[in-house]
């Protein structure tokens, strides 16, 4: 099965050693996310504006690939403070709808530069399906 990087100049990067997205068959598997602008250079802000941006990365990747947030199938979550997962929660459902995707949440994890990342796998959009 033939494995694709796909990536449009806007797709965020990063400098460490990773593709945002690989492509097999129909799967997007899609790099951890996290609060940072179009280079790769970490944005601190709150925790909500960290989910947010991580989120919002992660549908931009996702859109340049071929799908959208109604297509992913699995996300990992990982939330630096357990005070945070009920705001975590509270911002996970506005960006997903029921049925909600597969999904792990991990917490007390990440080092002091972020307070949210996320990655994902989902499939991508089947234009004549949704036509």
């Amino acid at each position: 099965m033939k494995i694709e990087y796909p990536q449009l100049p806007d797709t965020p990067v990063s400098h460490l050693p990773f593709s945002p997205v690989v492509r097999v068959g129909n799967l997007l598997f899609v790099s951890g996310q996290a609060s940072v602008d179009a280079t790769g250079k970490i944005v601190p802000d709150t925790f909500e504006g960290e989910v947010r941006r991580s989120l919002d990365n992660m549908k931009k990747i996702l859109e340049d690939a071929g799908s959208d947030l109604r297509h992913v199938v699995k996300t990992t979550n990982y939330v630096r403070e357990q005070a945070n997962l009920a705001k975590y929660q509270e911002i996970y459902k506005e960006y997903f709808t029921q049925p909600y995707p597969a999904r792990t949440t991990v917490s007390d994890c990440l080092g002091t530069h972020l307070q949210y990342e996320v990655d994902c796998i989902a499939v991508v959009r089947d234009a004549d399906a949704e036509a």
